[in-house]
């Protein structure tokens, strides 16, 4: 089966500033694909380091605002967290913005997550890299019990509530989650905790690779293979689109040219555009 295409990056650069971030959001619905993404980043290290993917000044959109922007100007396609990095959220307050997200859209929410890297964007935010995993595992169980349980409670290490609720609760039940990450922990995280997997600038080899290691870990916890969601090094053509599909990726996320000015942006998406690539439709 091939892929739908999806596309990210509406949150940022060009599409910082809210007409052109509409204006594309319109364009890739109307073209039939299937979701657009958004970045995460609090803060950026400034000045920039090795590890940090954008320079401090490259104007991110807050993701969960922006989608709600987004949910305003579009009808059908899915919106999605490329990723939140789960530890330096407070898991209470996340869970609200996401449910609100979901409501406000109808449903149409899908919750990336990670548990991040960038080691001066956690600092600056109080959250030590030691043990970000395992809070991130709590932080996601605790939100679902918020959009999911008659009386949500949660008691752990990192987060500990009882005798609250939050209402609307999320339209989608459940709303459904996808993590990243290429480590080992990453995917043992999304066969155990999340419906999909998004893996960031893959290849078909790297994408290949990184799916056998998630069927051999689904088997051996007797669960179904994840949804598989990849952003490639560059924009693919349709043979790339149909070899991505026999490896078992049900979803590309097309990232365009970062940085580029709007017109270059909207030149990309009408390119790429999934009838184009001969990709599946969104339904």
């Amino acid at each position: 089966m091939t892929p739908t295409v999806g596309l990210f990056a509406v949150n940022l650069h060009a599409c910082a500033e809210p007409r052109a971030a509409a204006r594309v959001a319109e364009l890739a619905e109307d073209l039939g694909y299937d979701s657009l993404w958004v970045a995460d980043h609090v803060v950026l290290p400034s000045p920039r380091t090795d590890s940090s993917p954008l320079d401090p000044d490259v104007p991110v959109l807050d993701p969960l605002i922006a989608l709600a922007h987004l949910a305003a100007h579009t009808e059908r396609i899915a919106l999605g967290t490329g990723i939140i990095v789960l530890p330096q959220r407070n898991p209470l307050i996340l869970a609200k913005q996401l449910a609100s997200v979901d409501v406000l859209s109808q449903g149409r929410l899908i919750f990336g997550t990670a548990v991040g890297y960038l080691e001066p964007e956690l600092r600056a935010l109080g959250v030590p890299l030691e043990n970000r995993g395992t809070r991130a595992d709590e932080y996601l169980a605790a939100m679902r019990s918020l959009w999911n349980d008659d009386k949500p409670a949660f008691h752990g290490r990192h987060v500990d509530f009882e005798g609250v609720d939050a209402h609307p609760r999320p339209v989608q039940r459940p709303v459904p989650v996808v993590t990243g990450g290429h480590s080992r922990a990453a995917l043992q995280r999304a066969v155990r905790h999340a419906d999909g997997w998004y893996g960031w600038m893959l290849g078909r080899r790297a994408a290949s690779e990184s799916i056998t290691r998630l069927r051999a870990m689904a088997d051996e916890a007797g669960r179904a293979s994840p949804h598989i969601s990849v952003s490639p090094p560059r924009a693919p053509d349709a043979e790339h689109v149909r070899a991505y599909g026999e490896l078992g990726v049900d979803r590309l996320i097309l990232v365009p040219p970062l940085g580029a000015p709007l017109a270059d942006v909207e030149r990309f998406v009408e390119a790429h555009a999934p009838h184009r690539l001969g990709a599946r439709p969104a339904r």
